[in-house]
């Protein structure tokens, strides 16, 4: 776990330093013009970034990979001439407490908030932000209320629960067409915070209108702080689905499959429609062989970028024992929208950011889908899915087909399968 000090610039053993990056004047007018940063304006100073993560809690895991994409865009933006200073703020995994963070890093000179993953805290520095009336760059956060209160200072770059539901049974469909396995039936299991709420509701008002080729037989909300699940799954197993489709964290997607090999409910698949948890490292490496062939329709990394390749390549460097994965890809990106709009407005005033947010339209970037813009209501509508199969101990992109790394395995083998080694 890094070091933190809630709103102080950090410094730690692991990482490379947090400190200000200023372009020199030999940079030249190459790295003002590097891909997929907008606009010729050059911004006077420094813009100082207050970062908020939950770095302890329940939601740590998932808070330190937010770190990582922070840590990796201080030195990738300023070798593409941007000059940014990152202070980081830990929530500790409670809306109360990013809202008390996010209003001490405002305080202590934050021109601009990014933050937080967990939709709750999301939604408490978005108010504190719209109060202030200083622009707040959203990198993970799908609860799609956050977007709709009028709000003229925050910007989402992450997909709604909504769209989360929508890209995520579409690549369902696509699946049972690559591999000729179509489920009949399903059973729904979603946490009852405010995403797996969110992520529910979309379920609940998408799924008739998408033409899906299996029913859902019944939905089942849980506590992710739950000590175990051994209820939940009894319910599910005796629906006797075919799939199961769980809206999941990090602790309890872990608990959800560990109870599922226990209560030999063996269904064809275990995939969710957009949701952390079953790709994470942690989740991989604790179940190991249990931990194969489940699949997560979730936005994901396009390795096609020439500012992917060095994402990756920087990542590997630094972090060789962990995954890149989305949580590190967005908060990059939400470092490098907000570095191009102070750019582009030439000011750290709050306005000025603000209407240059608003302008945003960044081609080259590091997740999959089309160019980062903003809609009225200051939410990315182009972010896509990707299918990830967890495939020899590896989240692995097996749709949609122009990007997959190998094919999808549907059914999966059971859990006692000798295919599972």
């Amino acid at each position: 776990m890094p070091s933190k000090d809630n709103g102080n610039e950090k410094s730690t053993g692991r990482h490379p330093s947090r400190r200000q990056f200023t372009a020199g004047i030999a940079a030249g007018a190459g790295l003002l013009a590097a891909p997929g940063i907008l606009g010729t304006a050059r911004a006077a100073g420094t813009l100082k970034i207050g970062c908020l993560a939950p770095l302890t809690g329940f939601f740590a895991r998932e808070g330190e990979a937010c770190n990582r994409g922070f840590d990796l865009a201080v030195p990738m933006l300023s070798d593409r001439g941007h000059s940014i200073e990152i202070i980081m703020a830990d929530t500790e995994s409670n809306p109360d407490r990013a809202r008390t963070a996010a209003e001490k890093l405002i305080a202590e000179g934050a021109q601009i908030l990014i933050g937080t993953f967990v939709s709750g805290e999301t939604a408490a520095v978005a108010q504190v932000a719209e109060q202030k009336g200083i622009p707040h760059v959203i990198n993970i956060a799908a609860a799609p209320q956050i977007t709709e209160q009028g709000y003229k200072f925050v910007f989402r770059n992450f997909a709604t629960g909504p769209m989360l539901v929508v890209n995520g049974l579409s690549l369902f469909k696509d699946l049972f067409a690559a591999t000729g396995a179509t489920p009949k039936t399903a059973v729904f299991m979603h946490v009852n915070d405010t995403f797996g709420t969110a992520m529910s509701r979309g379920v609940g008002a998408l799924f008739p209108k998408l033409d899906m080729p299996f029913e859902i037989l019944d939905t089942i909300a849980y506590d992710p702080k739950a000590r175990d699940l051994a209820v939940e799954v009894a319910k599910a197993k005796a629906t006797g689905a075919d799939i199961v489709m769980p809206v999941s964290h990090g602790a309890d997607a872990i608990m959800l499959v560990r109870e599922m090999v226990k209560q030999r409910f063996d269904p064809m698949g275990v995939m969710t429609p957009g949701s952390p948890g079953t790709y994470d490292a942690q989740f991989i490496k604790t179940l190991g062989k249990f931990s194969e062939y489940v699949i997560a329709n979730v936005p994901w990394i396009d390795p096609t970028t020439e500012m992917s390749k060095e994402l990756i390549t920087r990542f590997d460097s630094l972090f060789p024992n962990d995954d890149l994965e989305l949580n590190v890809g967005f908060s990059f990106e939400a470092v490098l929208i907000a570095a191009d709009a102070f750019k582009r407005a030439g000011s750290a005033d709050a306005a000025a950011l603000a209407e240059a947010l608003r302008a945003t339209k960044i081609e080259e970037h590091v997740m999959i889908g089309g160019p980062i813009a903003f809609d009225e209501k200051g939410q990315n509508v182009s972010i896509k899915s990707a299918a990830l199969q967890n495939l020899e101990r590896k989240p692995t992109v097996v749709l949609p087909q122009g990007s997959a790394e190998a094919e999808p395995v549907f059914p999966m083998p059971g859990w006692r399968d000798s295919a599972r080694t």
